[in-house]
């Protein structure tokens, strides 16, 4: 099989899907430069709570019919059509009794939560959840159907709606700012967007097949198990601030300086993201060709090694990207770099897992994910009460490196791809000793502010490791 060109799809399509999810989360991190400075600690780790909230439960509330949905539609004998229906109405229908349970019980789960008098709160949190639930299987289609453009469209109407009403209730609104600004300017884009699929809603001519909503249940309710306590790695933590920070009285400020530098993570975040996009559907289509997983192997080889150069590059500018925090946030920076190589950790686990999707083994999935909670957990209950957010950050990176152990080990027993461990490993000591070199020299550079001198060496370790990467990427695979 020639691997450039299902390589070069890959590539352009993780391109036009990262326009708007660069733009995304470029205009995210704008704004972050706002919270930090027109809201408080304390009122930017209310933010935080909420979307962790939103996170979780949307794991939940998709019910994995979105990955179900790549895998029968592309099964022969399976109408297209019935599938993306039924997941549709399937979704619909929960998210609809849920989103009637929460403005029902509003002003009780807003007390409960210690917000009492913002019910408004909750009721915005469950409409944001029905329409991206809902939106997230139309997406799927898109992505099944290559639409890339289409896609990234919407992607970008939803982003920059977000934007403007962000914009208007920060710097229009006759109010003093609070947390609920940021929460309803997603629900306003969130609205806009749903409006934006009635045309393919009504197009589809939704119909119910019960046999085949039963038959993609079956095979993507135990991915959304499995893939509940891998969200829950990236977002309990700010849920367990209200129980087990340091200070008890403070756990909303601490949350909120935690998130803030987190957001300085957001690049290699971003290009996981942009992957994920294209790689599921494209991993999924190719997985009868012959020679698909030597394929699946030189992906991993390459996304290793950018994955790296995102970290040498935020690590090595982080002088200038501090400055998009507000003073009072920039405390937590020192966590950044554990976040950089959570997140790469979290992109290679997305690759070496895909072995459970491919071969439908995925009830397996639920355990390694377990592992994974379960270490975030003892980790957070254990260090947070003495580390604060640090135990946090080093919770994810304990949790990603052991499921990646975990499903490396079985994806060899039970789906072998041939990954080059040793060129993997080469790229991993390429990175430790540009961090290394960039670690030391700060040393030498003592100072407030922007150490230009500092960051121009940083810039040739950077460039270094740029070159040497592609040189053994390039050279004849052993």
């Amino acid at each position: 099989m020639n691997m450039a060109n299902p390589l070069k799809q890959l590539a352009g399509e993780t391109a036009i899907y990262g326009f708007s999810s660069i733009l995304a989360r470029v205009l995210n991190f704008m704004f972050v430069p706002i919270y930090t400075r027109m809201l408080t600690q304390v009122q930017y780790g209310v933010v935080t709570e909420f979307m962790a909230y939103i996170a979780i439960l949307q794991v939940v509330l998709v019910l994995g019919l979105e990955t179900g949905c790549f895998r029968f539609a592309n099964k022969e004998g399976e109408d297209p059509r019935k599938v993306y229906s039924g997941a549709l109405l399937a979704v619909t229908g929960l998210n609809l009794a849920f989103l009637a349970c929460m403005v029902a019980f509003s002003d009780s789960i807003s007390a409960a939560l210690g917000y009492e008098g913002y019910r408004s709160l909750i009721i915005y949190v469950a409409a944001i959840l029905f329409c991206d639930s809902v939106t997230a299987i139309l997406f799927a289609k898109l992505r099944q159907e290559h639409k890339a453009v289409k896609f990234a469209v919407f992607k970008t109407i939803k982003i920059l709606t977000e934007t403007g009403a962000n914009l208007v209730l920060f710097f229009v609104y006759p109010a003093q700012p609070d947390f609920t600004y940021p929460i309803f300017a997603i629900l306003v884009s969130c609205v806009v967007c749903l409006a934006l699929f009635i045309p393919d809603i009504l197009h589809l001519r939704l119909t119910w097949d019960g046999a085949v909503v039963r038959r993609m249940l079956a095979y993507s309710l135990p991915l959304m198990v499995a893939a509940l306590p891998g969200v829950a790695n990236d977002f309990l933590d700010r849920v367990l601030f209200r129980y087990f920070d340091t200070s008890a009285e403070a756990w909303r400020a601490s949350l909120g300086v935690y998130q803030a530098a987190v957001k300085l993570a957001v690049i290699m975040n971003l290009f996981i993201q942009m992957f994920r996009y294209a790689a599921e559907p494209f991993f999924f289509q190719r997985a009868k060709d012959k020679g698909s997983k030597e394929l699946y192997a030189v992906v991993m080889d390459y996304f290793t090694a950018f994955c790296g150069l995102v970290f040498l590059a935020v690590v090595g500018y982080i002088d200038i990207i501090s400055l998009f925090l507000g003073k009072d946030f920039r405390v937590g920076i020192g966590v950044v770099p554990i976040m950089l190589l959570s997140y790469m950790l979290l992109g290679m686990l997305f690759n070496v897992s895909m072995w459970y999707k491919l071969s439908g083994k995925t009830n397996i999935a639920i355990w390694i994910t377990l592992a994974g909670l379960l270490v975030t957990t003892v980790v957070n209950v254990v260090f947070m009460p003495r580390f604060s957010y640090w135990a946090s950050a080093f919770g994810h990176l304990a949790s990603y490196l052991t499921m990646f152990i975990i499903s490396a080990i079985l994806g060899a027993k039970y789906y072998p791809i041939p990954y080059n461990w040793k060129r993997i490993g080469a790229i991993f000591l390429l990175l430790g000793g540009g961090y290394f070199l960039i670690w030391w020299m700060s040393g030498l550079f003592n100072g407030e502010g922007v150490r230009w001198a500092y960051m121009a060496l940083n810039t040739g370790v950077i460039a270094a490791y740029a070159a040497l990467c592609w040189w053994g990427l390039l050279r004849k695979k052993s």
